[in-house]
């Protein structure tokens, strides 16, 4: 199980979690101090690029296609499985991939080093009339799918991965139709390098 990195100042020390580890950097030491340095300019660097996309994606984002905002790993944007994807299909719409176009380029623009992790989620309703054997699987294929794209606009394959979560990591309850389509998604994360080169989450939700 993943396990936030919680970061507080503590005169004269920063504390990390890492994966159940507490981490304590000396403030007064140097090695410390540039880590300490290396992350807060990684993190800047997010938050502008969250800025960017927030203004170049202003009327995806007043239209509830898209959503952007820093998470647990990084820097998060959301899409409605409904606006790339057809029901229970893994194909891109065509007028979405200007979006991701978009998207792509800003990421080349601002945060070119970083990785990239594409994630497909699903809601609870099982597959009945797809090619796809489960969730699962339709979660993958999407996620997939819009790596390829990315790939294709300019992206770094080598900063690329994909994962589908299926039906198993919800933000929304299943019991309603709002919580579906907040549940059928697929998340861009843009992950801060110094937490993707040591295998680490970094919970970034409290350094907004």
């Amino acid at each position: 199980m993943r396990k936030k990195i919680l970061f507080y100042v503590l005169v004269p020390f920063l504390i990390f979690t890492l994966n159940g580890c507490a981490l304590i950097l000396q403030k007064g030491r140097r090695s410390d101090m540039e880590k300490i340095e290396s992350l807060e300019k990684e993190l800047a660097e997010l938050r502008r690029t969250r800025g960017v996309l927030e203004q170049r994606l202003a009327q995806e984002i007043e239209n509830d296609q898209v959503s952007v905002r820093m998470g647990k790993r990084g820097l998060v944007i959301t899409f409605v499985a409904e606006v790339l994807f057809d029901s229970g299909k893994a194909k891109l719409r065509d007028q979405a991939k200007f979006t991701l176009e978009k998207i792509a380029g800003i990421l080349g623009e601002e945060v070119p080093e970083n990785h990239i992790a594409v994630e497909g989620h699903t809601d609870n309703v099982p597959i009945k009339h797809s090619r796809w054997k489960s969730n699962w699987e339709l979660s993958a294929h999407r996620a997939l799918s819009v790596l390829s794209f990315l790939e294709s606009v300019g992206i770094d394959s080598s900063k690329l991965s994909a994962t589908g979560y299926g039906e198993f990591q919800p933000v929304g309850s299943n019991d309603d139709a709002g919580g579906k389509q907040l549940n059928r998604r697929v998340e861009i994360i843009i992950v801060p390098n110094s937490t993707y080169a040591t295998q680490t989450d970094l919970d970034v939700e409290d350094l907004k």
